[in-house]
């Protein structure tokens, strides 16, 4: 069967993305053969795939017309959408963070059920691998959290892996030490804000960026507190963080159970700790896959093609 579309020019162009990602992912996803002409889509293939393709296309071309960008992982986030006859505007048009014309949304039905577990629970764990948003979502309702005084201010650490005789061959003080380790969540930050603002909030307190060594003994009421690359901390790491958790505060714990830096003797807090928490009411842990990465279409590929390697390595060839 094949059934040719119209499409606008605006529809058009978001359809033939670099590298022809999002056609490549419908052809992909949906088993049809999918080309696009100028203005004219065509859909080739047995009745029930281009009917299914036909919805997809539906769904993307209300969403180019609403004024969404589309990508790859759009095209997951439709038919995710679909499978759970869930409304596609509910995911995309809920804007977490506006700054300079820029909203930051979902981007996927995962990335949707992590805002909303966010939201709703007072510590979150998202689990996933690069480029699904984790620590990217988490900093924008940090930041919404901060500017509608639902919290007193932001604290943002990471483990530094290195802290033992590497890191003392760096020069400066502690800060400056761990600051590489510390730079993607400062990259975040300015994402989001003004450099100016960022340096004021700094100053004052209101947004603190520190390893994980520095939490110890604290407790962190009225504030929003998130955990990156939890993979890299220890069980006893893990315990300690949870538990600086104060009045009024909110913690997310993000990180990639497959890309764990620790000594090979040493088990990982992020593994152990949904062993031990996962039944306890108030903490959530939400799973993103390889579906939901948004970066651009090659990250995708990349996570994807050392998935299928690891899991071939673990398989092993056979006796």
């Amino acid at each position: 069967m094949q059934e040719v579309l119209s499409v606008s020019n605006e529809v058009a162009a978001e359809l033939a993305t670099i590298d022809d990602a999002v056609l490549s992912a419908l052809r992909d996803r949906l088993g049809c053969d999918v080309l696009l002409r100028g203005n004219r889509l065509t859909l080739d293939g047995d009745h029930e795939k281009v009917g299914d393709a036909r919805l997809v296309i539906d769904e993307l071309v209300e969403l180019v017309e609403g004024g969404h960008a589309i990508g790859a992982g759009t095209v997951d986030a439709v038919l995710a959408a679909l499978d759970e006859s869930r409304d596609l505007r509910d995911v995309f048009e809920d804007v977490v963070w506006r700054h300079r014309g820029k909203k930051i949304t979902p981007k996927t039905v995962n990335q949707k059920h992590y805002v909303d577990a966010i939201r709703r629970c007072t510590i979150t764990f998202g689990i996933g691998p690069a480029g699904t948003g984790k620590t990217y979502l988490a900093m924008a309702l940090a930041v919404q959290a901060l500017h509608e005084r639902k919290v007193n201010r932001i604290i943002l650490t990471r483990p530094a892996v290195e802290a033992g005789e590497r890191l003392g061959f760096l020069p400066g003080d502690m800060l400056a030490k761990v600051d590489p380790y510390l730079r993607p969540l400062y990259d975040a930050l300015y994402d989001m804000l003004d450099a100016d603002r960022v340096s004021s909030y700094m100053e004052k307190g209101t947004i603190e960026v520190a390893p994980l060594a520095f939490m110890r003994g604290r407790t962190l009421n009225d504030s929003f507190v998130i955990l990156d690359e939890a993979q890299n901390t220890t069980p006893e790491q893990m315990h300690m963080f949870l538990t600086r958790l104060g009045f009024g505060s909110k913690i997310v714990v993000t990180g990639d159970v497959t890309q764990v830096d620790l000594p090979r003797d040493q088990a990982s807090g992020l593994v152990r700790v949904r062993q031990i928490l996962g039944a306890v009411d108030g903490i959530q842990f939400i799973e993103l896959g390889n579906q939901d990465v948004v970066r651009h279409v090659l990250v995708q590929r990349i996570v994807e093609a050392y998935k299928r390697h690891s899991e071939q390595s673990t398989n092993g060839p056979g006796p």
